[in-house]
């Protein structure tokens, strides 16, 4: 399988007519986006959809790694939802690497979904690979 970078990804392609287009930026050794969920991407009435949240927070840990090390796909994934995330608003969501194993072919991550006051809706950490590219 040959991981290409055609702007079909559905968190940050930007080619991706359905997809969320976030877009992300480093500050003092984290990563971030910021994004407004609205209704087409709801569970329940005004709560964005679980796989959604999950979906973000993965997106910002793997870019944040793929960004210093490489090309990287998440080997785990923990989600922990705190209350539920409203539609609507804008959400926060920073990642962050808390430890690197394997000589550099495995990175712990963090991440938290929050609002503009503080309040988290969800945390998350994940296990994520770097990935040898074809021909390298």
């Amino acid at each position: 399988m040959d991981f290409v970078a055609d702007q079909m990804c559905f968190a940050c392609g930007t080619s991706n007519p359905n997809g969320l287009h976030l877009t992300f930026h480093e500050d003092d050794d984290a990563y971030f986006t910021t994004f407004v969920a609205d209704a087409t991407l709801q569970g329940y009435h005004g709560i964005v959809h679980g796989g959604i949240v999950a979906t973000v927070l993965d997106e910002v840990m793997a870019r944040y790694v793929w960004t210093k090390a490489g090309t990287a796909a998440t080997a785990r994934l923990n989600v922990r939802y705190c209350r539920p995330m409203p539609t609507g608003e804008p959400i926060t969501v920073r990642g962050w690497i808390t430890a690197a194993r394997r000589g550099g072919t495995a990175y712990e991550t963090a991440a938290v979904a929050h609002a503009s006051d503080g309040t988290v809706f969800a945390e998350a950490t994940a296990l994520m690979m770097i990935l040898p590219l074809p021909g390298a």
